[in-house]
């Protein structure tokens, strides 16, 4: 079944002071051709990832400005995430197949969650594989369908992609992060939209050093040594193992340094806890590692003061759709180390906002350099937030789906 996501309310002119003003304006313009448009926006799980931190702010921009837009999740059986966790990983270039009564269930709960949609809609924007085959079993429905594939698909199990590429062309128009997501073969309009944060949420609004201090405190942190963060999904893709493995080499240098991996446990990812167990043994019995999720009640402020405290932050990711938890770090102006893939490089520019490294040692040596040189951190950390004002933030992305609707209305 399809499940509605209840969200508050967020309004566009709040946001005047920290986007420039001709994109507000533009936005209001391509609002008004679209008053009343009915939007739905499908998704796999209302908490725990990316898409669904951007879906808690871009739909109620979305009424702000004058549109009709809802939000449903997926809900099905667990044998359906641990398929779809497989696509998941074979479009990120798993050599794993699906078995085929994985994609039995695949397509018979996604026939199910047709049922439940009801409605009269004018666009409605599937996210990631696991709804992707709605468009398929519900027909068009008389609406506008477009794909968002969220994830890095520059090499994915070519299997896999040649069976998920019918149902993809039956979309009227597909969004990727970067260009070379996009599907070899695809025939049906492409555009690209990077991903956003929303500056004034919960877990990117401006926190005093203070505040920090006393909220990482909590968790049994000390204020004074120097704090490695990463933020992310415990999952391979996202190499926690590495970074700890470099944090071990850092701490041989700096050795009060500490080290926090903060995540969270999602519906749609039944891969998670088997992962998550391995990172804590992987870390042993070291006091000065901090293995945190949501479930130690580490929500969106927690995250929040662990960015704000970290000295430096770490995407140590070999595979990557976009990588959000960037964004958000270089936005509290601390100096970011990612790893060189997916759509990293297009938030860390390599020298300047922070290091793009391709190895665990790497990743330790450039930890090391900013512990040594905090001035140069700083400007990095102030020439990020800069850039990430400049292009990751949400009013952007609003822009965005709302010059599509406009073409494609056209």
């Amino acid at each position: 079944m399809l499940q509605e996501v209840h969200v508050g309310h967020k309004s566009l002119a709040d946001y005047q002071s920290v986007v420039i003003k001709p994109l507000i304006e533009e936005i209001r313009s391509l609002a008004e051709s679209l008053k009343g448009k009915r939007i739905l926006h499908i998704n796999a799980t209302s908490f725990g990832g990316g898409v669904a931190e951007i879906l808690y702010t871009l739909v109620p921009l979305m009424r702000d400005v004058g549109l009709d837009a809802d939000w449903r999740v997926i809900m099905a059986p667990q044998e359906f995430y641990e398929a779809t966790k497989v696509i998941h990983n074979c479009l990120q270039g798993s050599p794993a197949g699906l078995k085929q009564a994985q994609r039995e269930v695949y397509e018979e709960q996604s026939r199910a969650a047709t049922q439940s949609l009801g409605g009269s809609f004018d666009f409605i924007v599937v996210h990631d594989p696991q709804p992707l085959l709605l468009r398929h079993f519900a027909g068009d429905l008389g609406a506008k369908w477009i794909w968002r594939c969220h994830i890095d698909t520059s090499s994915p199990h070519r299997e896999l992609a040649d069976y998920l590429l019918p149902y993809i062309q039956l979309y009227d128009a597909a969004i990727f992060s970067i260009d070379k997501y996009i599907f070899s073969g695809l025939q049906i309009p492409v555009r690209i939209f990077m991903p956003a944060i929303d500056p004034l949420s919960t877990k990117n609004m401006a926190l005093s050093p203070e505040d920090a201090d006393y909220v990482v405190s909590q968790f049994g942190l000390e204020p004074g040594p120097p704090l490695l963060l990463q933020v992310s999904r415990f999952d391979p893709w996202k190499d926690p193992l590495g970074v700890i493995d470099a944090y071990k080499m850092v701490k041989k240098e700096f050795a009060s340094v500490q080290l926090a991996l903060v995540g969270s446990m999602a519906t749609d990812d039944p891969e998670g806890w088997s992962f998550f167990t391995n990172t804590v043994e992987h870390a042993g019995d070291d006091s000065d590692v901090l293995i945190l999720s949501n479930l130690n009640n580490v929500g969106n402020l927690e995250v929040n003061a662990f960015q704000s405290r970290a000295d430096v932050v770490i995407q140590k990711s070999i595979r990557e759709g976009f990588g959000l938890t960037v964004s958000e770090a270089l936005w509290k102006i601390k100096p970011t180390i990612g790893g060189n893939v997916g759509g990293i490089p297009t938030q860390v520019q390599d020298g300047k906002t922070g290091f793009l490294v391709d190895s665990v040692e790497q990743c330790a040596e450039r930890c090391m350099w900013l512990l040594d040189h905090p001035k140069e951190a700083r400007e990095m950390g102030r020439a990020g937030k800069e850039h990430v004002r400049a292009h990751f933030l949400a009013p952007r992305l609003l822009r965005d789906y709302l010059k599509l609707f406009v073409e494609m209305e056209g």
